[in-house]
């Protein structure tokens, strides 16, 4: 890796670390610098997904205010992110990469209308809940349990906009205030990674170098992503989230 080089990795994990904390998709910021050093795709997403680990617990520490009193559904909810999350990396090392590049805009745009329609669903379903005297599960019950392993499954694998797909999910089936859904979803994303890049340490190649120059910037990005991200307002937290998961669409499909 060239100096060039390596000052182009170290800005988009700064870039990626904030995004990621604050709205998720930072993937799409690093993983093209990588491919652009000449390194082949697999081992630009292994690298990558290494290399964002510091970021991603630094962004978790960086919203720990927003975490309290989450701790049973975190630990519930996590062990899907487990699961999916190193399901996702072994299939990394068995399917050609073409299987998920094809779905994934599909997977990100489904994401976005949901984001969107957030308000009115979740509206909708505390109504229907009034009406039948139900109680909304604090862990949002087996289909969101089901859902953040799926999504764990396509994060583990190639993580672009995972973050997306965990708010939501998590914004239409938990009734929780949006900055305290986007403090776990920064404790998914790294419970994802980190169980992603332990698999990946005994059977796949990565670049040291990139790694730690995503590490140390991400980490340092994740805290500046923390202090913009709790200061947006709900409905400015989904405007952006919306912009940054449109804009994901349009990288991965020109591509």
């Amino acid at each position: 890796m060239t100096p060039g080089e390596a000052v182009a990795v170290f800005g988009a994990g700064l870039g990626a670390g904030a995004i990621n904390t604050a709205v998720g998709s930072g993937t799409l910021i690093t993983f093209p610098v990588l491919l652009a050093t000449g390194m082949p795709p697999v081992t630009a997403t292994v690298s990558n997904a290494l290399g964002l680990i510091p970021g991603s617990i630094s962004g978790a520490i960086g919203y720990r205010r927003e975490l309290a009193g989450q701790r049973r559904r975190v630990l519930r909810l996590g062990a899907a992110s487990l699961l999916g999350g190193v399901t996702g990396a072994a299939l990394l090392l068995v399917l050609p990469a073409s299987v998920f590049e094809a779905v994934v805009p599909v997977l990100v745009g489904l994401a976005l209308v949901l984001v969107v329609l957030q308000p009115r669903i979740a509206g909708r379903l505390r109504e229907r809940r009034e009406r039948s005297g139900a109680v909304a599960r604090p862990d949002g019950g087996p289909l969101l349990f089901t859902g953040l392993a799926l999504a764990s499954v396509y994060g583990g694998y190639f993580a672009a906009a995972q973050g997306i797909i965990y708010m939501s999910l998590m914004g239409i089936l938990l009734d929780e205030d949006m900055q305290r859904l986007n403090a776990v979803k920064n404790v998914f994303v790294a419970l994802v990674n980190a169980v992603a890049a332990a698999f990946f340490l005994f059977a796949a190649e990565f670049d040291w170098t990139a790694v730690a120059l995503l590490a140390v910037s991400s980490a340092i990005g994740a805290q500046a992503g923390a202090v913009a991200g709790r200061r947006f307002s709900p409905a400015v937290l989904r405007s952006l989230i919306v912009v940054v998961g449109g804009t994901a669409i349009v990288q991965l499909l020109v591509r």
